[in-house]
């Protein structure tokens, strides 16, 4: 079996394959300040909590990680040779992904934004335009011939909902959901409508302008934690593929690893 780890800002998303099927996946709170034995016990309670018996943790024989948080490999790297005896591929410079990087840097695209990428090409084999609902919210533009062009990243809608909350003394923190109207009158529902609609608005406002960039119509795809909150709320998301980045992760160790 093949266990996939994304590791974000805030949080960690794990996936296990058996051959090209997701049997499970667990979502937790990306935490650098956890020990090495916090996270494997975290690890194997998910297992557990799975029913997943011992001989199936056994069973893991290869793991990949893609991580933006640094500081975050120095626990999983010894976590996976300690509780599974695996050295786990990294997704970094010098991985093969079957897909050219066209950035002024390559080494500055954060590696869930490439393994987004990967996955969605395989899928669609189209060009394609890839809206990230993460802590930060990335656009990214697959041309037709598979190539990562670049995009551009705005604020997250959590970050941006909690920083209305702390720079603004009057206004609560509120739950993020979908108001019933846009013209509300109670302040936690003005909050609600300006957040959800706001940021459906901004997705849609950037998107357009990218399609006008390119001279084309790519189909949109939306993923992320938030993805399905969202995505209905705006006019350009074609599909919603919440589990894209474990799919990358997928065929990119296929791609470094022989079978």
């Amino acid at each position: 079996m093949l266990l996939v780890i994304d590791v974000g800002n805030t949080n960690t998303v794990l996936g296990l394959y058996d051959g090209d099927k997701l049997v499970h996946d667990w979502r937790i709170r990306t935490e650098s300040d956890h020990t090495i034995d916090e996270y494997g016990v975290l690890i194997l309670n998910l297992y557990h909590s799975s029913r997943l018996k011992l001989n199936e943790i056994k069973a893991v024989k290869a793991i990949i990680i893609s991580c933006v948080v640094p500081p975050m490999l120095n626990i999983l790297e010894p976590l996976c040779v300690k509780y599974f005896n695996v050295k786990p591929l990294i997704v970094g410079p010098g991985i093969k992904t079957g897909m050219p990087i066209f950035y002024d840097n390559p080494r500055e695209v954060g590696a869930d934004r490439i393994v987004n990428a990967v996955a969605a090409f395989d899928k669609y084999r189209k060009e394609s335009i890839i809206v990230d609902f993460g802590t930060a919210t990335t656009f990214d533009y697959i041309s037709a011939k598979g190539e990562y062009m670049g995009g551009c990243i705005a604020p997250g809608i959590v970050i941006s909902s909690e920083a209305l909350f702390e720079r603004a003394s009057k206004l609560p923190r509120v739950e993020f959901s979908r108001p019933k109207t846009v013209i509300t009158k109670d302040t936690i529902s003005a909050m609600q409508a300006g957040i959800m609609f706001g940021y459906a608005g901004l997705v849609d406002g950037i998107v357009e302008r990218m399609k006008a960039e390119v001279k084309s119509k790519p189909l949109v795809i939306a993923t992320g934690g938030l993805a399905k909150v969202v995505a209905p709320e705006t006019k350009c998301i074609d599909k919603i593929e919440e589990m894209l980045t474990l799919e990358g992760l997928r065929i990119i160790y296929k791609l470094n690893v022989k079978q």
